[in-house]
């Protein structure tokens, strides 16, 4: 097993999850580097992680440090282009959500890792817990049967305040409100379990934030499997929740947390008659590993040792961009929105705001 080289670029609140959890990879990683613009939140970040380069230029830190890896855990904007000069240099890049703004700037990777060698994956953490992987296998098989019905919500809470910083609330710099910057992790789990969506009817709205874009999004979906789903994305929330539920043939499966899970935050019930093959078959699974980042870690470290594809990767990661895309264009134009149909061309593939319409849709039903 190789030890991978390892650089953080941006030393914010979540660049800290990422050096701690790296910390527990059982060294299997080396955090060798760090960069931000700010220079004493840079030194203060690599005096409490011992990193010994610390750099304020991206550029820099590329050609010296030579990482394997970089974590890209700065503000959404810079994402999408630090993930091409990392791309461009043969680094791997892991990003945190969301990996770009628009479809139009993601697909721009297609050219940067054929160009550097690299793959890029983005930060999914979610669906590397044990009891995920174990409901995915399970779902639509013989014991739990195929999926009919799901929930997906993620309604959380976030005051005025959070908004104080300037780039938080804008289409420009985040892409979207709680569709594209908190919800995204649990509807990506979603999509994880039941494969690939095929149709959205969506409504957003601005209910009681300051912010350009929705506070508020909700989503009725379709699955390419038939199964059929409601995906809500709330900052309104003060009992902070993220839930997910989905109804199989002969089971229910639950999972209840906030910010990450371990096995006791899924609950089985099985349909009346089902009891023996539902509990045996969740029972047979390895269940001992929750979710969080350093799994994810672990997973990518594993693929490039196999040489395989990274987990969470661009393909499967642009799917997931792809539905927040289609609850805006849903949501703003008052249309459902079949996969596939946001191309070149499309109002929202350029950008989640549609041009602009967004903007006009939320400032109409904004309420007072």
């Amino acid at each position: 097993m190789q030890t991978y080289r390892v650089a953080i670029v941006g030393t914010g609140g979540i660049a800290a999850v990422h050096a701690s959890n790296l910390a527990r990879t059982d060294n299997r990683a080396e955090l060798v580097a760090a960069c931000d613009v700010a220079e004493a939140r840079l030194q203060a970040f690599g005096d409490e992680h011992g990193i010994v380069g610390r750099y304020q230029s991206l550029t820099e830190l590329l050609a010296e440090a030579k990482p394997d890896i970089v974590h890209l855990c700065t503000p959404p904007m810079m994402h999408i282009d630090q993930a091409i000069e990392c791309l461009e240099a043969g680094a791997h890049v892991l990003s945190e959500k969301p990996p770009a703004l628009s479809l139009a700037d993601f697909d721009r990777l297609n050219e940067a890792q054929a160009k550097g060698g690299a793959q890029f994956s983005c930060v999914f953490q979610h669906r590397f817990g044990d009891a995920s992987a174990a409901a995915r296998s399970l779902i639509g098989g013989s014991e739990f049967g195929r999926p009919l019905v799901a929930r997906c919500d993620t309604l959380w809470y976030r005051p005025d305040e959070y908004f104080d910083l300037p780039w938080r609330g804008t289409w420009k710099a985040e892409g979207g409100g709680p569709t594209m910057g908190h919800g995204i992790h649990q509807f990506d789990l979603l999509l994880h379990l039941l494969g690939p969506w095929e149709e959205v009817n969506a409504i957003a709205s601005r209910q009681a934030r300051a912010t350009s874009t929705e506070d508020f999004s909700a989503a009725l979906v379709r699955f390419e499997n038939g199964a059929a789903a409601t995906v809500i994305n709330s900052l309104l929330s003060p009992r902070e929740t993220s839930d997910i539920r989905v109804d199989c043939e002969f089971a229910t499966i639950e999972l209840s947390h906030l910010y990450g899970y371990g096995t006791k935050d899924w609950t089985i019930t099985a349909a009346p008659g089902h009891e023996d093959a539902v509990s045996g078959a969740w029972a047979g699974q390895p269940l001992e590993r929750g979710s969080g980042h350093s799994a994810q870690f672990l997973a990518m470290y594993d693929a490039l040792d196999a040489g395989r594809p990274l987990p969470a990767g661009a393909d499967s990661a642009r799917q997931t961009l792809e539905f927040a895309a289609a609850i805006y264009a849903s949501a703003f134009t008052g249309q459902p929105v079949r996969r596939g149909q946001i191309v070149p061309g499309h109002a929202f593939y350029e950008g989640m705001d549609g041009d602009g319409r967004g903007t006009r849709v939320l400032a109409s039903t904004a309420r007072a």
